[in-house]
């Protein structure tokens, strides 16, 4: 079988601003790179900016100073949406509420979870933890009472609340209108 021509679309993969986060999440100045890698400041601050293309032989310094493989700067992020219509619906407990996970099933990382909630719904009666390291907690709309152990916190649209996910809790929408929620588990 004979292999079909790729066309060159012309356009450059741009690897700068990927270099510049590597950097940065190494806690290395422009200086301290410039130092390790031999290179100057002017052509790696190019670089990073995308203005300009380093070898090969450049690159693969550059990923050995700032260890990190050099196919990572070419990786496309893998991007997943869920719109809402399609989003699960999932049950945590509590009465009158409905939540739909907002995150791909798969994610490993990370959980967003919408609850549209009743007037008066509520909560476990008993306090309960989630097993995630932390929660946020956002109100949409609405007002929303979050009962941890040693209080009550009233919040209203626009508030934002977070705390260690192993810390117990319940809830209670105190008003006569619906709420919408969103908790977030970082697990």
């Amino acid at each position: 079988m004979k292999a079909l021509p790729v066309e060159p679309t012309g356009s450059a993969i741009k690897i700068g601003h990927r270099l510049r986060v590597a950097r940065q999440g190494q806690r290395l100045t422009i200086d301290q790179v410039a130092e390790l890698s031999g290179l100057t400041k002017g052509f790696l601050s190019r670089v990073e900016r995308d203005l300009t293309s380093p070898s090969v032989a450049t690159l693969l310094v550059l990923c050995e100073v700032l260890s990190i493989e050099v196919g990572e700067l070419f990786m496309v992020p893998e991007t997943k949406l869920v719109p809402l219509s399609e989003a699960p619906r999932i049950s945590l407990g509590g009465e009158g509420i409905v939540e739909q996970l907002l995150t791909p099933r798969t994610e490993r990382r990370v959980q967003v979870i919408r609850a549209e909630i009743e007037p008066h719904g509520a909560g476990e009666s008993e306090l309960y933890s989630m097993d995630c390291q932390v929660e946020v907690l956002h109100v949409i709309s609405g007002r929303f009472t979050l009962i941890l152990p040693e209080q009550r916190m009233e919040l209203q649209a626009g508030d934002t609340v977070t705390f260690p996910g192993r810390e117990p809790h319940s809830w209670v929408n105190p008003s006569a209108e619906p709420t919408v929620v969103t908790w977030t588990l970082v697990l």
